[in-house]
């Protein structure tokens, strides 16, 4: 693809660009940094557009490195010009270009993924027009259902464990409920919160019987992993490790239920 020079007061900040909020990933490098880094070494990757006429672009991808740019007075910017694209593969495109950042916000991927998916019809096909897995989309366009007030939460700060748990969160509980959730798991870490979310199964009521189950280690991912039960009390889960763990071969139930019995005397 050919890259030429336009000039950057003919480009419109295009709806189809899924980069909606340029906050995110800028804990690191803002945007006067990125027109630093672009000043002292010129602008690396070019920008995408779409042609409009002769005269006007649509900025497909690049948005913080246009805004940059003008930042500098720069007039002129590099950009590869896509012709005859659609309005959904030129989502598609914007997509693939931020989907892999970690600086891309999450609801940004989330709207944009969905978009695809009005379009396509399918989780599977939005999946592989992104080269991504069918869980990963629906991972995040599950954070659509998330109250209004959570959503505008989600950054890019505290990565993909935190999107895991708020689409759990989404996928068990009425938007009228997460915000108190929420409020609830809020000190634990993104695992912990994940898995008192599913452990709830969308019932409040079981919270406080997982909060204090989480703040005695019983959800500890170890133990999980060892396919034990997290809701049970740790003294049970270290006899059934134990059991398991004792003598030679496979033993019959009987014998398993008789080694658990000694070990919890």
């Amino acid at each position: 693809m050919e890259v030429i020079n336009i000039p950057t007061d003919q480009i419109n900040i295009s709806s189809l660009n899924t980069r909606s909020d340029l906050r995110a990933g800028t804990e690191d490098a803002s945007l006067e940094d990125l027109a630093d880094s672009i000043r002292e070494r010129g602008l690396i990757s070019p920008v995408t557009v779409k042609r409009l006429d002769n005269e006007r672009f649509d900025l497909i991808a690049g948005q913080r490195r246009l805004m940059a740019c003008r930042m500098l007075g720069m007039t002129e910017i590099p950009a590869v010009i896509r012709e005859s694209l659609d309005d959904t593969e030129a989502v598609i495109i914007s997509l693939i270009e931020n989907v892999q950042r970690a600086d891309m916000n999450p609801m940004d991927k989330a709207r944009a993924f969905q978009r695809i998916y009005e379009s396509v019809g399918t989780y599977q096909e939005v999946a592989r027009q992104a080269g991504i897995s069918t869980s990963t989309v629906r991972r995040y366009t599950a954070l659509l259902s998330l109250a209004p007030s959570i959503q505008e939460t989600v950054s890019t700060s505290e990565g993909p464990a935190r999107v895991g748990a708020l689409s759990e969160l989404a996928r068990k509980f009425a938007p009228e409920a997460q915000e108190e959730v929420w409020e609830e798991i809020g000190g634990f870490n993104q695992g912990i919160q994940r898995r008192i979310i599913e452990g709830s199964g969308g019932d409040i009521g079981l919270l406080p019987d997982l909060k204090d189950a989480a703040l005695s280690g019983e959800l500890d991912v170890k133990l999980c992993r060892e396919g034990l039960c997290f809701l049970l009390p740790s003294q049970i889960k270290s006899a059934i490790t134990e059991a398991l763990s004792g003598g030679d071969g496979e033993i019959t139930l009987k014998e398993f239920a008789g080694r658990i019995g000694q070990l919890m005397k």
